[in-house]
């Protein structure tokens, strides 16, 4: 049974699962627009949205946090750009659009995840 196992694994060990989501998550934030698969997508924005309320609270250990789980660079810009720009909105900042190709070589769906 799966019993409080959340998450897909996409093949990976823990460790190098979290760097993978901290690099597309970095990606979603610098870009703020990522055509990728649907899993990952929908994986990666738990991740972004957590990091966007994280920067809402504007305090210094808001910031420390988000420098702690990404670039310097993407901390900063979360902080200073993208939490102010939804203080008024309760969540969902980002939205997933499926789009209608599929991957060639595999067949995945995908999907681009922007911010709203």
């Amino acid at each position: 049974m799966r019993h409080l196992k959340k998450g897909r694994k996409f093949g990976l060990k823990k460790g190098k699962r979290r760097s993978f989501l901290k690099i597309l998550a970095n990606n979603l934030i610098q870009h703020e627009r990522v055509t990728t698969t649907e899993a990952r997508a929908k994986e990666i924005r738990s991740v972004v949205e957590r990091f966007i309320t994280y920067g809402k609270k504007q305090n210094i250990a808001s910031l420390r946090l988000l420098i702690k789980y990404l670039p310097k660079r993407a901390a900063y810009k979360v902080y200073h750009e993208l939490a102010p720009r939804y203080k008024d909105r309760k969540g969902g900042y980002t939205t997933i659009v499926k789009l209608a190709k599929v991957r060639k070589h595999d067949g995945s769906k995908m999907a681009m995840i922007k911010f709203i």
